[in-house]
């Protein structure tokens, strides 16, 4: 990107402005997910029939991640991000006009490829901020994804409690969500590519570097992905948990995340990003075990709780690590998201096999395993904390000529 020098207040509301795009996309997941049984009702589908249909949401958006820093570099940050973003929220009206698998399977691949470009511009412009700051600011970012994502839900959930029809839930959130996006997106840093900046190419494998980033992204997500589809199960068929208190597993589950997110940054900013996953890698094995050994549902709730806390800000710093491993961010990021996307996909199914191989007590054992792998390899993140301390002595030293 060309050398632009921003003021000091400039990169300060463009921060605000990013957080706010975070949240949108964040509200879009979430709507989604709370109407995902009227969607299998709508298309007449079975349990494996859904399951193959969400599948391409993965693949959507590993598809179209790549092509994320060439729309940014033929468009510029914001007008990118603007059209991506927009691109985004509409495209969550398609899910729910999908009539049948072979329909839903085209709308979910779309609407994965959308969620995947504006992943990756939205994390890249949110590390230019992060950079100019010279300070942590993608946990609090992530943590505001999170944030939307609990408001989507909790509107998605009194949409559904009522009993709307969601093309209707989707067509009005979808225009709600349009109109904050684009207003956000259009105020954050407008950052163009110098004239002798040769455009990434539209696919490429990701950088070496972006590999052992992604696998400890790759943990992380496991155990998230696992969490998530599984901790009620777990509490309901492990421990014969009523009902209420499996699905609050689930909500504290996302409750700790979002928090420690949101915590996060003064964490990093204090600590660094090792030390601050390699805790986390800690209190997620610790969680994990918990788990394995619970005989009582506030004991494997704890361990949930744990577990969240302990993975919240990991995948946040693999993308801040990424971007600042190398001259192409978006290329780093969209090779770690794409890992990352991967792990999310795998990790519910699997985790069913082995649970109906063995049992859900050995598939934590794999989580916790997987978790323990955050502390062991967190030091693959330290060039991206040496690389953002150095930009921001350089952006300190730069003043602020507004009043």
């Amino acid at each position: 990107m060309s050398g632009v020098v921003y003021a000091q207040g400039e990169v300060k509301r463009a921060r605000y402005a990013v957080a706010a795009v975070f949240a949108v996309h964040g509200a879009v997941t979430g709507s989604f997910a709370t109407r995902v049984p009227w969607i299998q009702d709508h298309a007449s589908l079975s349990t494996g029939q859904l399951g193959l249909a969400l599948a391409f949401t993965a693949f959507g958006a590993s598809c179209s991640m790549p092509v994320a820093g060439r729309i940014s570099h033929r468009f510029g940050s914001r007008n990118a991000l603007r059209g991506l973003i927009a691109l985004w929220t509409l495209a969550l009206i398609l899910p729910g006009l999908a009539p049948n698998l072979y329909t839903l399977c085209l709308a979910m691949f779309a609407y994965g490829a959308s969620a995947g470009m504006a992943d990756v511009a939205m994390n890249a412009l949110g590390l230019e901020v992060e950079r100019l700051l010279g300070k942590s600011i993608i946990s609090g970012l992530h943590g505001m994804w999170s944030t939307g994502a609990l408001t989507g839900s909790a509107a998605g959930t009194l949409a559904a409690h009522l009993g709307s029809d969601a093309r209707l839930h989707f067509g009005l959130a979808a225009a709600v969500l349009t109109l904050l996006g684009v207003v956000a997106a259009g105020r954050v840093l407008d950052l163009q590519p110098a004239e002798d900046e040769e455009p990434p190419p539209r696919f490429a494998l990701p950088p070496r570097s972006a590999l052992l980033i992604g696998a400890v992204g790759f943990c992380a997500v496991f155990a998230e992905g696992a969490s998530l589809d599984w901790s009620a199960v777990f509490l309901r068929d492990r421990l014969d948990s009523s009902a209420g208190l499996a699905a609050a597993s689930t909500t504290g589950f996302m409750l700790t995340m979002a928090v420690a997110r949101i915590a996060g940054d003064a964490v990093v900013n204090r600590y660094g990003a090792v030390r601050t996953v390699r805790a986390g890698g800690v209190l997620a094995t610790a969680g994990g075990l918990l788990i394995v050994v619970a005989g009582h549902p506030a004991v494997a709730m704890t361990g949930f709780a744990l577990m969240g806390l302990g993975i919240a800000v990991v995948v946040p710093l693999c993308f801040a690590a990424a971007g600042h491993s190398g001259p192409r961010p978006s290329q780093a990021i969209a090779g770690v998201a794409t890992i990352t996307y991967t792990s999310g996909l795998i990790a519910p199914s699997l985790i069913g096999g082995v649970a109906q191989a063995t049992s859900l007590t050995v598939s934590f054992c794999l989580v916790t395993v997987l978790a323990c792998g955050l502390a062991v390899f967190a030091g693959v993140l330290r060039p991206g904390e040496r690389a953002r301390t150095e930009v921001g002595r350089q952006a300190a030293a730069v003043p602020d000529p507004r009043p």
